[in-house]
């Protein structure tokens, strides 16, 4: 799996993670759930974004990978395993 995103998914993840520290407070201090429902969307959505980030750059180093057949059909075994977290 190539490294070249992979800072950026950590920022982002470091970024979420965060984000859910501030949310837990918010429950903890009873602050209103439509506030906290919408920065828990909001959570949700850098986590989603970070995990398409992450396949997109796993699903590009399989199917850039020089190689023969064997090759091929090995980065095709790995691009349907990871395609279902899509």
């Amino acid at each position: 799996m190539p490294n070249g995103n992979h800072p950026a998914i950590v920022k982002r993840l470091k970024r979420a993670h965060g984000h859910l520290h501030t949310i837990i407070e918010m429950v903890e201090k009873d602050r209103p759930c439509a506030q906290v429902a919408q920065q828990l969307q909001a959570v949700e959505s850098a986590i989603e974004n970070a995990k398409k980030a992450l396949i997109h750059d796993h699903i590009s180093a399989q199917l850039n990978r020089p190689g023969s057949e064997t090759a091929s059909r090995a980065a095709m075994r790995a691009f349907k395993s990871i395609a279902r977290y899509l």
